[in-house]
This record gives C-alpha cells, sequence and structure tokens, in this order.
C-alpha cells in the first residue's frame, strides 16, 4: 500500500474515550485553513484518528474501516503505516472504541514533535514554538472537569497558552460522537464545530461550544415535552437560555412549544418579552401558524400578539 502525502498540516490535536459515556472524539488547531477537513475523523462505536504533520487525510477513512472490521487500534495503525514509504513524516494517533490508544510521530516530524498516550487519550503536537506543548495538553486533560467536548477544548487551550503553532493559529475543529452507533451518523455527532480561519480560532471555539451546549439542551427540553414532563421541560429549556440569554430565538420556539402544549398563561409573558426585544418574531409568529407548526384560534393569537 502506497500514500502520498496530501498535506503539510502542522498541528496539535487531542483523540479521546470518555472512560464515563464512552463517548469519542477528536480536537485540532493549526494554523492551516481548514484544519479539520484534513486531521479529523471520528465514527460512532468505532473511533477516532487525527492525523497530521506529513498529513494523508486517508488514514482517517482507513482507520476507521479498519477498526470497525475488528482490529484493534494499534494493529489498525500498524498496518496503514507498513504500506507507507512517507510514515517518517506522519504524525497519527487512534483511539478505539474500548478506549485503546495507538499513537505514531515519525522521525521527520518538525520539531519540536511529540506525542503522550494516556488512559484513553493521546494528545500530539509537531512544529510547535516547544517541546512542552504536548506536556500540557496532557495534564490540563487529565485534570479537566466537564464533558468530553469540554475537556478537549481545555486541552487545545492549554497548548495555545505554552506556545502552541511556531507559526500562529489559523483554524479549529472539534468533533465528539457517541458510544454506540444509531445507524443514522447525523444523530450520533454531538459535536461537530470547525473554524476554517479565523484570527482567534480557540476562543471562538469555546463560543461555539457553548452555543452548541445551549442547543443540545434545548433538544432535550422538547424531548422532555414530548414524554409529558413539563418540569424537565422547562429546566432544561433555563439551562439553554443561561448559556446564551442573548439568542432571542430559543426562548421564542420555547413560547410557541408551550402553547402548543396547552400552556398558554406561560408563555405569554415569554412571547411580550421577545417581542420587545425584537419585534420581527411579531411578524413570524403568524408564518408559524400558517405553516401548520402551531394551532390557536384568533383570539389567542391577538392576545399573545398583544
Amino acid at each position: 500500500m502506497t500514500f502520498t502525502p496530501s498535506h503539510v498540516v502542522a498541528t496539535y490535536s487531542i483523540v479521546a474515550r470518555d472512560p464515563e459515556t464512552g463517548e469519542l472524539g477528536v480536537a485540532v488547531q493549526s494554523h492551516w485553513f481548514s484544519v479539520g477537513t484534513v486531521v479529523s475523523w471520528a465514527e460512532a462505536g468505532v473511533g477516532a484518528v487525527a492525523t497530521q504533520s506529513l498529513a494523508d487525510p486517508a488514514y482517517g477513512p482507513l482507520g476507521l474501516d479498519l477498526m470497525r472490521a475488528g482490529r484493534s487500534a494499534q494493529q489498525s495503525l500498524d498496518a496503514l503505516l507498513a504500506g507507507d514509504e512517507e510514515r517518517e513524516g506522519r504524525q497519527v494517533a487512534f483511539v478505539h472504541s474500548t478506549g485503546a490508544i495507538a499513537v505514531h510521530t515519525g522521525s521527520g516530524c518538525i520539531a519540536e514533535a511529540g506525542h503522550i498516550a494516556g488512559d484513553q487519550f493521546s494528545v500530539q503536537a509537531n512544529m510547535m514554538a516547544n517541546d512542552t506543548v504536548w506536556d500540557a495538553m496532557a495534564n490540563a486533560y487529565r485534570t479537566a472537569d466537564g464533558d468530553l467536548a469540554e475537556r478537549m477544548l481545555v486541552a487545545l487551550e492549554a497548548a495555545e497558552a505554552e506556545g502552541g503553532d511556531i507559526r500562529g493559529t489559523q483554524s479549529a475543529s472539534l468533533l465528539v460522537v457517541a458510544a454506540e452507533s444509531s445507524g443514522q451518523p447525523w444523530k450520533d455527532r454531538s459535536y461537530d464545530l470547525r473554524i476554517e480561519d479565523h484570527a482567534t480560532p480557540i476562543p471562538e471555539m469555546r463560543r461555539l461550544v457553548r452555543l452548541r451546549r445551549a442547543y443540545l439542551h434545548m433538544t432535550a427540553g422538547d424531548e422532555a415535552l414530548g414524554r409529558g414532563s413539563m418540569d424537565e421541560a422547562l429546566d432544561q429549556y433555563a439551562r439553554a437560555e443561561n448559556l446564551v440569554p442573548e439568542i432571542v430565538e430559543m426562548p421564542f420556539w420555547k413560547a410557541v412549544t408551550l402553547v402548543g402544549t396547552g400552556h398558554l398563561e406561560d408563555a405569554l409573558p415569554i412571547f411580550a418579552a421577545v417581542f420587545e426585544q425584537e419585534p420581527v418574531w411579531k411578524e413570524l409568529l403568524p408564518r408559524v401558524i400558517d405553516a401548520g407548526l402551531l394551532t390557536v384560534d384568533d383570539d389567542t393569537l391577538h392576545q399573545i400578539l398583544g
């Protein structure tokens, strides 16, 4: 098997499995446009891959194919390296759905370059400002609190604080998938965030993670309402709104949902606050009704709009 190098993607990244939830993830930052399209690969119930340095993106899908077929992380990585004439220029890390790690930093990677394989995670970096970057990442990940996305993001922040890529910053990616496949990959990605080109991609990624977490709470609220659990739904909606108070659309749809489930009195003050802050939502509400997403009589509509 022969691989042809596609990109010189110097970067720092982390692949990890959450031992509590079984979620799998990969996060990366680089001074390279759209780094996530090259480095980051993950599949629910299979594993996650980061392929960088003299990067061949084929390591991502081929590595996942091999792990899905029953090979371990190390067997999968070894098989790809064995057929790769440019292996010494590669830096690749695999995490298996079991939590097993395999990682390779070739002797041809541009200094400073190195990796640390820990308990169900690996951090790796090349072309760094100094040789302490991957140690800082590992320490930050081990001691961070929160979900897998948060802990991987903390690792990226630690890398940047330690000096990061010697060339600076440009793009970032963060991908988290479920422990088991649902057969519907689009549902298995709790986080699939990319920053293609930005002056400060890590702070921007933190903002996007906060937004994504809020929308996950909104979805959980809708699901709770569907089960008839109003208290749980309201708690989830409140969590979402607390994370992103600047987004008026969230309380708008919360109010729509409340009306649709027979809680008009709870919805009225929410609608009033939304309409005062952004009047365009007052214009949109009748369109929502016309589209069949909400059924109310004329008196109720006038009450809401008033």
